[in-house]
């Protein structure tokens, strides 16, 4: 597509590829994602202070905020901020009850379980908190539906 001289390039997106999370404790965060959720630890970056996890397809990179990569990210996150709002993982199979059960069995709050919209429609999911105070939403499967009471976007000229 050209625009004015411009050539306009349209991406496809496809999924997320990874979220990097820093952390204060790095230990106690692979401990919680891989034993307490089930991802896999895929290596440890000394010279980055990183360690990369495994989830499905898509990576979850933990950097603590004391080593090289996170010093460049300012304060860790607490009271006054956080370093995103949440993380969502797709659970498959999702048997509610097993899953509350597990997190409690771990020691880990069980937080509000209701219907929300995600990437595959509208869909039953649980949150809870890592040890970091980072959200986490384990999402089961959904619909295919928009959400209720969506509108179609605005068309964009061009």
């Amino acid at each position: 597509m050209a625009d004015s001289g411009r050539i306009l390039l349209m991406l496809n997106l496809q999924a997320i590829d990874h979220v990097v999370l820093r952390v204060r404790d790095i230990d106690a965060a692979t401990k919680f994602y891989c034993q307490v959720l089930g991802a896999k630890h895929v290596a440890y970056r000394a010279e980055f202070g990183m360690t990369h996890l495994r989830v499905g397809s898509s990576m979850i990179d933990l950097v603590a905020v004391d080593g090289p990569l996170g010093r460049s990210g300012g304060a860790a996150p607490g009271d006054g901020g956080r370093n995103m709002d949440h993380l969502c993982l797709r659970v498959e199979p999702f048997d509610q009850d097993a899953i509350v059960a597990h997190l409690r069995k771990h020691g880990v709050a069980v937080g509000d379980i209701r219907t929300r919209f995600g990437a595959e429609g509208n869909g039953i999911s649980i949150y809870l908190t890592d040890p970091e105070g980072n959200v986490v939403e384990l999402k089961g499967p959904a619909d295919g539906k928009p959400p209720p009471g969506a509108t179609p976007p605005p068309k964009i000229s061009g």
